[in-house]
């Protein structure tokens, strides 16, 4: 029986899109061991896998972040990813690693599958390949791998090519590296706490050094990457476990018959403690006019809202499945997730981007053709109105929101990663003939 550790960062939106994966490998007979923050531990549970929580330097609850670094809130966006890197993320990395030693002494495990801020991975690749279990990235956010093309992960930037883009990005990966400084003195400061000695991979660039890359998306959302990448890169598709969450149809969904155009905005399950950021300028922008207007509003009471126009309806959670393909424009706040479930339908989008990653998913979107970002997370209703209409009345953006969503639904999803686990395991132990993912 293969045994198998999965290992993520107390965050919803890193742990949901790999339930499914291990999900996967428990259906297939696999031993599977899911390190994560305690407040997962009935929904491992629900795939079969066992629970083990982190420990207490290293669990946290993501929903009250805000409130544990008020600080963050006035920062930019880019220097948020920075603090968040340091302090969320790289800190609690000897902790983490702390519990994944001592679940290999317990249990020793065929491969390791973590989350791509999961600091603990770039310790463990400091490991000779014999000395610990093959480690594959689970990516669940949007691809970070540093290419001659590409700006420095946070900055939300395209690709741009050529002496233009050689000056750009050898300009801002000076100021970068300025400003990670800390995280990576703070990574160093982990290695040495937990291996003995001073790291020789910057922990900012630890995915490169992974053995391999699951990245759920498709190519044709992701930038462009050197061939010479040393981990081997899949892409495997968004695989989430959103569709399969049944939702109660609310007595309005009858209207949703495509007589009129339906604008559906949400701020996901996480980012909705204020619904003014933009749901509630979405509802402003198209008070009374044609479309109708679906909110679903994550979980927060929709009492918050106010007054509602006529073309508004409202509901915490609606079955996503059905809701989008009466969709014709998705309202979002850019999550990784979130955004390919509405491309797996062909729906195009508004992006207003919050923190975290989300500038980089936004800049995914904008490049790939798939709709309109805005250039912050909290705008105006005329600003809205005036993005929503570009998408409605020019066919590119569905027609490209299209394309991507035929990839996706052509994609490996869960059982390629299964492949891709049983190569890893090939790699440091033949059999013959070797599976290829």
């Amino acid at each position: 029986m293969t045994s198998i550790i999965f290992a993520s960062v107390p965050i919803h939106g890193h742990v949901t899109p790999l339930l499914p994966l291990a999900a996967e490998l428990v259906a297939r007979g696999d031993r599977v061991r899911f390190l994560t923050g305690s407040r997962f531990a009935a929904v491992v549970a629900a795939t079969g896998a066992e629970h083990v929580s982190l420990p207490d330097e290293a669990d946290f609850d993501d929903r009250f972040v805000t409130a544990q670094f008020p600080e963050r809130e006035q920062l930019s966006p880019v220097k948020a990813v920075a603090h968040d890197l340091e302090h969320i993320f790289v800190r609690p990395g000897a902790a983490q690693y702390a519990a994944v030693t001592e679940l290999l002494a317990q249990e020793p495990a065929d491969v390791i599958v973590t989350d791509p801020t999961f600091a603990a991975g770039a310790l463990l690749v400091e490991l000779p390949v014999g000395e610990r279990p093959p480690v594959i990235v689970g990516g669940v956010l949007p691809l970070n791998l540093p290419a001659p093309d590409l700006a420095p992960f946070g900055m939300g930037l395209p690709p741009l090519g050529g002496l233009a883009g050689r000056i750009r990005n050898g300009f801002l990966n000076a100021l970068t590296a300025r400003l990670f400084a800390p995280v990576n003195a703070a990574g160093a400061e982990i290695g040495r706490r937990a291996l003995g000695r001073e790291p020789r991979i910057p922990v900012m660039q630890w995915l490169q050094h992974a053995d391999a890359i699951a990245q759920l998306s498709v190519p044709s959302f992701e930038y462009p990457r050197p061939d010479d990448v040393a981990a081997q890169l899949r892409f495997l598709g968004p695989v989430s476990v959103s569709g399969a969450v049944q939702h109660a149809l609310p007595e309005w969904w009858s209207e949703l018959d495509g007589t009129r155009p339906v604008v559906h905005v949400t701020q996901g399950t996480i980012a909705n403690t204020d619904l003014g950021e933009l749901i509630r300028p979405t509802i402003d922008a198209f008070a009374d006019r044609e479309p109708l207007v679906v909110v679903a509003t994550g979980g927060a009471s929709a009492d918050s809202l106010g007054a509602l126009p006529g073309n508004v309806r409202v509901a915490e959670f609606l079955p996503y499945a059905e809701l989008l393909p009466r969709t014709s424009v998705m309202v979002t706040n850019g999550g990784y997730g979130g955004a390919q479930f509405a491309l797996r339908h062909g729906v195009p989008l508004v992006v207003a981007p919050g923190k975290e990653d989300k500038v980089e998913v936004a800049a995914r979107i904008a490049w790939s053709g798939v709709g309109v970002r805005l250039r912050h997370q909290r705008p105006t209703p005329e600003e809205l109105r005036k993005a929503v209409g570009r998408v409605l009345a020019d066919p590119s953006y569905a027609q490209a929101a299209q394309r991507v969503g035929a990839e996706i639904v052509a994609s490996p999803g869960a059982a390629g990663f299964a492949r891709v686990v049983d190569e890893a395991i090939c790699a440091v132990s033949p059999v013959e003939p070797c599976p290829t993912a």
